[in-house]
């Protein structure tokens, strides 16, 4: 896939995550694999407007230590870099990183409500994602340093999503794609868990023999057919 393409695609991202609420005004970032040690990520320029308004312009290639390759016209990297470009050196498979602020699993997360399956056809991703486990990084802290990063690396381990309490997430994908649905599917069980504690219940996780009733829906089928439908919806309203 050609950088256009990859700056596009990220750019977009950006667009459909705050759209979607799972971030809001300039907090948050979206990259993507392009090399050994190189990556595309939204950075910040002089005319910064916020995560809803992001161009493509506004994503530049950097190196993994956050040294801009493209001219920098007055860029600059997240002071949270080191979340992607970490991740991306400590796990080769990863392909793309986001890290957000959905307020529903920020909730959850200071309220102490774990994320677990207690739906199953509502979301089946979703549900699948909490039968494997969910992360929490406990520190709410800015990962600013990669002492910090290698700590929620850890704390994360082979997982494809992490919590980050009092902070946010931290997701990861093949593709921004299968990133971004991840981070939706999060943020689905997340609003699902916290309107249930509201509602004064505490749900039961569904039975194995329900979970062994729920298809496979085969993830990159799944996920790119997702990710049309938001990026149709962004685009519906102008974004």
């Amino acid at each position: 896939m050609s950088s256009e393409v990859l700056r596009a695609t990220v750019a977009q991202a950006c667009r459909v995550l705050a759209m979607e609420g799972l971030v809001e005004g300039t907090l948050g970032h979206v990259s993507v694999r392009t090399g050994a040690d190189r990556m595309l990520i939204r950075c910040r320029g002089t005319a910064e407007r916020g995560l809803l308004f992001t161009e493509d312009a506004d994503v530049r290639l950097t190196d993994f230590d956050g040294t801009l390759i493209d001219p920098d016209e007055g860029y600059k990297v997240p002071n949270e870099l080191p979340i992607h470009g970490e991740l991306l050196r400590a796990r080769p498979e990863v392909g793309a990183v986001v890290h957000a602020h959905p307020p529903a699993v920020l909730i959850c997360g200071l309220a102490g409500l774990e994320l677990r399956p207690i739906f199953g056809s509502y979301n089946i991703p979703a549900m699948r994602m909490a039968l494997d486990g969910v992360p929490v990084y406990p520190r709410s802290v800015l990962i600013r340093r990669p002492d910090l990063a290698h700590e929620m690396i850890a704390a994360m381990g082979e997982r494809p999503v992490c919590v980050l309490k009092g902070h946010g997430i931290t997701v990861t994908g093949d593709s921004v794609e299968q990133a971004v649905v991840r981070a939706l599917n999060l943020n689905a069980l997340a609003a699902v868990t916290l309107a249930v504690a509201q509602a004064g219940g505490r749900a039961e996780e569904i039975p194995a023999e329900d979970v062994a009733e729920l298809p496979d829906l085969g993830s990159a089928f799944n996920d790119l057919v997702v990710w049309r439908y938001h990026v149709a919806k962004a685009r519906g309203r102008g974004y």
